[in-house]
């Protein structure tokens, strides 16, 4: 997450160099610290920078609080009854809490590496415990989309994969974006917060589109956060129907899903 607040902890030196460790050799992930700050009601989550990587409103702990977040959802326009939903980057776990608690015959998984996100989401962020339905494990996101056992499994897959220099996702070869495809089923849709004021939203895109039938890219919000769309097949979209479906999800969520066909219907001028 790329909005800009300052911490109240105390600013921390640390700053992360790239992550190209062959995939032949254990990775030996070093984390910055995982630091808390709180305004207005809203409780934020950092990794030791003044760079946002989640939110929470005290009084709503289970609602999206950045729009950015609430974009992630609007896979929904084209799955009403998901089964399996994953979630690659867990942040304060407002997506995969959202997910569990709107879909409760889906079944979400969250990834990731860093297990004092997972502790703090958990202590701080009112994640419920794993279940039937809820599987929050500590892995690499690489891992994750390249075991075969996770493949052809997802209707919806929402990455969101950032470290504390947030210069860009950590992950975002062809090697990792094929990895999310295969993940999907065949009609899944793939969501990805990209950064859109910095060189890495190119590459990103190029490499989506690469690998992608289709990509779709929602208007810019915060500063700089864009989330793309993808599917696995070329789509043309139908926006009467998307429209009709919004009006469904607004009426059943609160979620500004009209928004995003108005995104969606601007990329077809």
């Amino acid at each position: 997450m790329l909005i800009k607040r300052k911490s109240i902890e105390a600013e921390s030196n640390y700053r992360s160099g790239p992550t190209a460790a062959k995939r032949d050799v254990p990775r030996k992930p070093k984390f910055a610290p995982v630091t808390l700050s709180e305004h207005d009601g809203v409780r934020y989550l950092h990794f030791g920078t003044e760079w946002v990587q989640g939110a929470m409103r005290l009084r709503k702990p289970d609602w999206l609080e950045l729009e950015y977040a609430q974009q992630m959802m609007a896979w929904m326009l084209f799955h009403d009854h998901p089964e399996k939903i994953a979630q690659l980057g867990l942040g304060t776990a407002a997506l995969t809490k959202f997910c569990y608690r709107q879909f409760p015959n889906a079944k979400v998984t969250a990834i990731d590496v860093n297990p004092a996100v997972i502790m703090v989401c958990e202590s701080m962020f009112k994640l419920p415990q794993n279940d039937e339905r809820l599987k929050v494990i500590e892995m690499d996101a690489m891992d994750f989309v390249l075991d075969n056992d996770n493949h052809d499994q997802f209707q919806a897959l929402q990455v969101d994969l950032y470290d504390a220099t947030a210069r860009g996702p950590v992950l975002d070869t062809t090697e990792f974006y094929q990895g999310c495809a295969d993940c999907l089923s065949a009609d899944g849709v793939l969501t990805v917060n990209l950064f859109g004021d910095h060189p890495s939203f190119a590459k990103n895109i190029k490499v989506l589109r690469y690998v992608f039938g289709t990509v779709l890219c929602l208007p810019e919000v915060h500063d700089g956060n864009v989330v793309a769309i993808a599917f696995k097949q070329r789509l043309k979209l139908d926006l009467p129907v998307l429209y009709e479906r919004a009006d469904t999800i607004e009426l059943q969520t609160k979620l500004p899903a009209r928004t995003w066909v108005d995104g969606l219907a601007e990329t077809q001028k």
